[in-house]
């Protein structure tokens, strides 16, 4: 009975190019993972930072403490990065883990397809919401309005 035998690449030899030189599709995807990944770390441990820790802390966050704090642009700047960064560097995650077991090309497709559409939906309504967020809407019953809408 003949064996067969596999030979190994010396892991000390260099491997000849294909030919494909620059960075591709995966290289930018991997260094967005790790340059997203570092700014993801800092945007939400100061959402905490703020949110939870100065103050009086999860007791004092209501609609009256959303409201105040999305009246700023620089939180509405910080919340809509913390949000987009998330939502993208997650998805690229899962896009990555589709590519990996996912078996058979139209069952990657349909995946791929689920993941970028809900995706995409996420990133919108977040945006949509972070942007038109309006805690004082104008004729809205008083009674009904949080504390930092009196006129």
């Amino acid at each position: 009975m003949p064996t067969s035998t596999t030979s190994i690449p010396d892991p000390s030899t260099r491997y000849r190019r294909t030919g494909m030189r620059g960075l591709n599709s995966e290289m930018l995807s991997w260094v967005f993972m790790r340059a997203s990944g570092v700014l993801l770390v800092i945007l939400v441990f100061g959402h905490l930072f703020v949110n939870l820790w100065l103050g009086e802390g999860v007791n004092r966050i209501d609609f009256a403490f959303v409201g105040g704090k999305w009246s700023s642009p620089f939180w509405q700047t910080w919340d809509l990065l913390m949000l987009w960064l998330a939502m993208i560097h997650g998805g690229n995650g899962v896009r990555t883990i589709i590519n990996d077991y996912a078996h058979g090309p139209r069952l990657r497709l349909a995946l791929k397809a689920l993941l970028y559409a809900a995706a995409i939906i996420t990133i919108v309504l977040g945006t949509l919401v972070i942007f038109t967020f309006d805690p004082c809407p104008a004729g809205a019953n008083p009674d009904l309005l949080p504390s930092i809408c009196t006129d």
